[in-house]
Formats: C-alpha cells, sequence, structure tokens
C-alpha cells in the first residue's frame, strides 16, 4: 500500500500531469468564484480537451480544477451574498452577514484554511476508507436515502428563521417544486400548467439565483451603501486563520460529515454543508449569533463541502457509482483513458486511486494558498460603493440563469423567484430550506415509494432508518426549544426597553415585517390549497408525495397565519422599503424586455450604463469605462469560455 501511495505520488507530480493540475486550479477558481458556474460545468467543457492525453495528465487537470471550485466559490458567497455554487449557499447565511460588518477577510481567511484542512483531511480519510465503508455504503437502499434526506431538510427547516413552523413549511414548498413536471411513476404532468417549459421541472441555478443573489442585489441598490455597513474592522486573513485553528473540533468534525455523507451516491453532495452547518448551530452552546454573522457558521459548511468530494471519488472509482453528478462526468474520463473502475482500483491499479487523493491534497493547499494571498485584497470589494457592485453582478447573474438552458423561461424564473426571495427575506420567511426541499424532492419520491413497494412501512423499521428518524425527532424538539428560548429573550429586550418595535431581527439575514409575512402566509396558502385541487384524479401513486407535503403545510401555515396576524396587530406598520426595492426590480424586468426588443447583448449593456448614469449617478466617463469592460467581459467569458447560444433582436445579428 505505501509503495502505490508513492507510486501515486510520482504520477501527479511527473511533468506534464503536475503542469495540468496547476492549469486546472487557476481554470477551477474561475469556474467557482462566477456564479453561475461550477464544477459540474467546468467538467463538462473540459472533458474534451482530455482526448489525447495520457491518464495522468487527464486526470490531474480535471480534478485539479473540480477540486478548488468549493473553495474559490466562498468569494461570491462572503463578498456578494450569491452562491458561487451549490455547494456554498449555507456559507451565505453567515459569510455575508460578515461581510456586512466589515469582516470579510476574517470570513475569507477562516473559510479558505478549513477548506485547505478539509480537502486534505477529506483526501486522507478517503486513502483509509477504501478498504473500510463497502459494507456501510451497500447497506443504505431507498428507505435509507428518504430518511437521510428527510433529516437533512429537516435540520435546515427547524434551525432557520425565526420560526421553525415556516422554516418546515418552506422546505414542504420546496418538495412541491420539485413535483413540477412528469411524475417519475407513472409520466403524468404534474402541476405544469400547460406549460412545455415547465415539462422538465423548474431549472435549480434560476431558482438558486433567484432567491439567494437577486433579493441581495435589491436590498443593495435600496441603501445606495457599500455591503460593509460598517468601516473596515482590521479583521484580517490572520484572525481568520486562527480562528480556524480555535475552531478545530468543529472543523474536524465537519470534514467527516463531508467525507462519509459525500459518500452516499446521488444524495450527499447535495445537502452535505447544510448538513454540517446544522450540526454546528445544535452543537453550539452560543447560537444568538448564526444567521447575524458567525464565524462558525463559515467554517462548518466550508470544511465539510471540500472534504465531500474525497467521499463522492470513493463510490465511483470503487463501485463505478457516480458520487455525484460531477463524478458521473469524472467516470466518462475514467472510460475514455481506459481505466476501469471497480475492485482492480483498490488492488492492481491502486497506484491511480493514490494519484487521485494526492491531486485532491496537493489541489486544496495550493489553491488555498493562492486564495489567502489575494483575499484581503479583494475583500475590500465590500468597501466600495454599491452602485459600482451591482451591474457586474446582475451581469453575471442573468448570465449564469441562462448557461443551462439558454431559454427567456429562465429569466423569468430568476425574476419571479428573486422577487419572491426578496419578500421571504422582508418576512422573515427562511429561504435554505425552499432550496434543499426543491433539490431533494425527487431523491425523497423515488426513495419513499420504491421503498413502500419494496418493504411497505416496515422500510421504517430498519435499522439504520431507526437511527435517522431519531435524530429527525431530536432535531424538531431542538428547534421548537430553540425558537421558544429566542422569543423569551426577545420578549424580555422588549420589556427592558419599553417600546413596540417595528421589525425584529430575522435569521435569514433580513428584518421581520408581520404584515408582509403574512401576506406571504396567505399567497402559500393559496399555493398549496390550488396543488391540493389539482392532485384530484391524478392516480394514487403519483399524488402520494404531494400529498406528503401539502398536507403538513397546509397545517403548518395555520400555525403561521394565527401567529403572524397576532404579530402583525402588536407591531407598527412598516413595508421593509418595498417602493424604492420594487423601483429597481422593474429595472431589472427591463434587461427581460429589452432583450425582446434590442437583443440579449445590447440589453444588459444598456442597463450598465443606464443604471450607473441615472440610478448611481456616476460620472459620464465612468459610466462608460465599466460599460465597455463589462463589454469586454460579456465577449471573453460567454463567447470564449463558456460559450451560450444569445437570444438575438429581432432586428439584426449580433453573434452568429
Amino acid at each position: 500500500m505505501f509503495e502505490a501511495a508513492l507510486e501515486g505520488l510520482y504520477l501527479v507530480t511527473a511533468w506534464p500531469a503536475f503542469g495540468y493540475m496547476l492549469l486546472g486550479i487557476l481554470i477551477g477558481m474561475f469556474f467557482g468564484a462566477v456564479p453561475g458556474l461550477s464544477g459540474l460545468v467546468g467538467l463538462a467543457i473540459l472533458l474534451p480537451f482530455t482526448f489525447g492525453m495520457g491518464p495522468g495528465p487527464a486526470i490531474a487537470f480535471l480534478l485539479g480544477m473540480y477540486a478548488i471550485t468549493t473553495t474559490s466559490d466562498t468569494l461570491a458567497s462572503v463578498l456578494l451574498g450569491v452562491p458561487g455554487t451549490a455547494a456554498s449557499q449555507a456559507t451565505i447565511l453567515d459569510g455575508y452577514p460578515l461581510a456586512a460588518k466589515g469582516e470579510a477577510a476574517r470570513a475569507l481567511g477562516a473559510a479558505y484554511t478549513v477548506s485547505m484542512i478539509g480537502g486534505v483531511l477529506g483526501a486522507i480519510f478517503l486513502a483509509l476508507s477504501i478498504p473500510l465503508v463497502k459494507p456501510l455504503i451497500l447497506s443504505f437502499a431507498e428507505p435509507e436515502f428518504f430518511a437521510l434526506a428527510l433529516l437533512g431538510l429537516t435540520m435546515v427547516g427547524s434551525l432557520s428563521g425565526n420560526s421553525i413552523y415556516k422554516g418546515l413549511a418552506a422546505a414542504c414548498l420546496g418538495l412541491l417544486m420539485a413535483m413540477i413536471g412528469y411524475a417519475q411513476f407513472g409520466g403524468i404532468p404534474r402541476f405544469t400548467g400547460g406549460s412545455n417549459y415547465l415539462a422538465d421541472g423548474l431549472p435549480l441555478i434560476p431558482v438558486v439565483l433567484g432567491l439567494f443573489a437577486l433579493p441581495e442585489m435589491i436590498d443593495l441598490t435600496r441603501r445606495g451603501e457599500s455591503i460593509s455597513k460598517v468601516a473596515d474592522t482590521g479583521g484580517g486573513m490572520l484572525d481568520g486563520i486562527k480562528e480556524a485553528f480555535r475552531h478545530w473540533w468543529l472543523g474536524l468534525r465537519c470534514t467527516a460529515i463531508g467525507v462519509y455523507v459525500g459518500m452516499l451516491p446521488g444524495l450527499g453532495g447535495s445537502i452535505v454543508d447544510w448538513v454540517a452547518y446544522g450540526h454546528a448551530v445544535q452543537s453550539a452552546k452560543d447560537k444568538s449569533q448564526f444567521g447575524k454573522g458567525d464565524i462558525r457558521g463559515v467554517i462548518a459548511p466550508e470544511a465539510a463541502n471540500n472534504a465531500m468530494k474525497g467521499g463522492a471519488l470513493l463510490p465511483t472509482i470503487a463501485f463505478a457509482i457516480p458520487g455525484s453528478a460531477s463524478m458521473a462526468i469524472l467516470l466518462g474520463a475514467f472510460q475514455i483513458q481506459g481505466i476501469e473502475p471497480g475492485p482492480s482500483m483498490l488492488t492492481d491499479k491502486a497506484d491511480v486511486t493514490f494519484s487521485l487523493v494526492w491531486t485532491l491534497a496537493i489541489a486544496n493547499i495550493i489553491g488555498a494558498a493562492l486564495l489567502l494571498a489575494w483575499g484581503k485584497q479583494v475583500a475590500k470589494i465590500t468597501f466600495l460603493p454599491g452602485f459600482y457592485i451591482v451591474p457586474i453582478v446582475v451581469l453575471f447573474m442573468f448570465m449564469g440563469a441562462w448557461i443551462g438552458n439558454s431559454a427567456i423561461g429562465d429569466w423569468i424564473s430568476l425574476l419571479l423567484f428573486g422577487l419572491l426571495g426578496w419578500l421571504m427575506k422582508l418576512g422573515g420567511w427562511p429561504r435554505p430550506p425552499l432550496v434543499l426541499g426543491y433539490i431533494l424532492g425527487k431523491i425523497m419520491e423515488n426513495g419513499l415509494l420504491i421503498g413502500v413497494q419494496t418493504n411497505g412501512w416496515n422500510m421504517l423499521t430498519r435499522p439504520i432508518s431507526i437511527i435517522i428518524l431519531v435524530l429527525i425527532v431530536a432535531t424538531i424538539v431542538s428547534g421548537v426549544y430553540k425558537n421558544r428560548r429566542d422569543k423569551r429573550s426577545a420578549a424580555a429586550v422588549a420589556g427592558v426597553g419599553g417600546d413596540t418595535p417595528v421589525a425584529t431581527p430575522s435569521d435569514d439575514g433580513g428584518s421581520y415585517f408581520p404584515r408582509i409575512s403574512l401576506g406571504l402566509d396567505v399567497f402559500f396558502m393559496a399555493i398549496f390549497a390550488y396543488a391540493l385541487y389539482e392532485t384530484v384524479g391524478m392516480p394514487g401513486r403519483v399524488k402520494f408525495f404531494p400529498w406528503v407535503a401539502i398536507w403538513p403545510a397546509l397545517f403548518l401555515l395555520m400555525i403561521a397565519i394565527y401567529r403572524d396576524y397576532a404579530d402583525a396587530r402588536s407591531t407598527t406598520p412598516s413595508d421593509g422599503g418595498l417602493g424604492r426595492g420594487l423601483l429597481f426590480y422593474l429595472w431589472l424586468v427591463g434587461i427581460l424586455v429589452g432583450t425582446l426588443i434590442i437583443g440579449q447583448y445590447l440589453a444588459l449593456l444598456a442597463f450598465v450604463l443606464l443604471y450607473l448614469l441615472i440610478w448611481g449617478k456616476a460620472p459620464p466617463w465612468i459610466a462608460a469605462l465599466y460599460t465597455v469592460a463589462c463589454a469586454v467581459i460579456l465577449y471573453i467569458v460567454f463567447n470564449l469560455v463558456v460559450p451560450v447560444l444569445w437570444h438575438e433582436s429581432p432586428f439584426f445579428e449580433l453573434f452568429s
């Protein structure tokens, strides 16, 4: 085994493999940092370039790129409140509030440090676990996948926001969204309204960017300030590195979570950062600062999502079972190079397996070191006036939503879910459970229906399922206790102050306006009632899982309506700045309208120029230079690096 490890190290460090790995790392930093791109997109784009390469350079190139994307994605999550990749969604909850406090460099320092350590330890755990975890992986069937997905959903729903009822109802809404499109069992369309666009379901990237990215741009424009609401606190990279080592035990636990949850095929990568974040909240003695800028809320998901990649590799190389969509592409690269995953990867081809381990470890060290060296300067972005940040982020946000399908429907989804996400933020409705429910919906439906068909309801009495169900109950009880304790603390503070609050802080990064929340309660109630009506006449197996989401949601929403109505009567009316925010939202809608008239490329540039001149009141020469720079960036990134099919003007063509 030791000899195989040395041979694997040689395969990685020999030229040209090492050079290709360095190139992959640099490309991966780009794909992780740009919202909408990801390691999955990077692997798909780079795969054709590996034809003609030897196995060592090809795998080093692809895996070097893939390894670093969940490190560089922290840039957008912390600095802009936008998920660089799906793996950095949980990081936003505390990373962005830290940036708002002027501590972006501290957050980045901690994130890069634990990402490096998590990636390296994940690779080591992979090497040590190969002969040990096969029985564990093979013991997981559909009942266990359903139970584990339910645990992840319950953890996020219970620990997000200022109401456990809203958190769990949001999770149910996410599950309902996942049911849009043709049913997996029966082939009958559900909740599509006859739309061909919805036949395959809602696309993930526009939904995520809409819920998380667009609301932050609305708030940033509405305030007219920098991302940081305070002067530079002086907390830099070194402070973040110290925090990472101070919370070493949390980082180590979340690294283990990342590795072993990441091993679960098709599921681990979807929930690992949320599970780690939930673990950090549950295991903390003082939970009061989570969601408001707690460094532990950055350390936990960043350690887990990097370690997850080592775990996801294990079923791929040992059993030819891709641990994620990205691993499916890597499996294709193995086939191109004549590498056959299976038991041979643990015996006569162990050197190739160890070369993967070494690539993960070395890439994480080099990538994190580069980001640590540059991060403090990059963190200064948070102190720029918001008017100079918004246009470029909006460009990447819209183009990130466009990349997947190149369809106008994706922009409509982005705008609709952006408005919903902003209202949820103002109303104290947590967004993470909604997204996670959407991601896990099809997995849970598949696991539940197959589990019931093969095992009946005895599926819930399998040993692993029982353990997970016990954890689910403990999570809900803990969430109820946390919410009651927080409400008692808030009531005590209000009693001391003697004033009726206009809005109370929310764990979702904003303020809680009861009247806005009450409106959302009623809106969501109508959605679930309509969905229930739509299930009438559907076959039993087609409507079974939608009912699993609908009936609990209706009950939870009745409680939410009762509580929000009471809060709305006792607080001073406030619109939460709706007017100015809606005005900027109309500007974003104008991009869509402009695209239909003058074409996509010109519409985006027109938004940049007019926004800077009218809203930002920038000097004309700055606005012109900024617009030219954006034109160049759009052309290079989305014509040369990631070619897209542009929506052309009906009057003239910009790109052929």
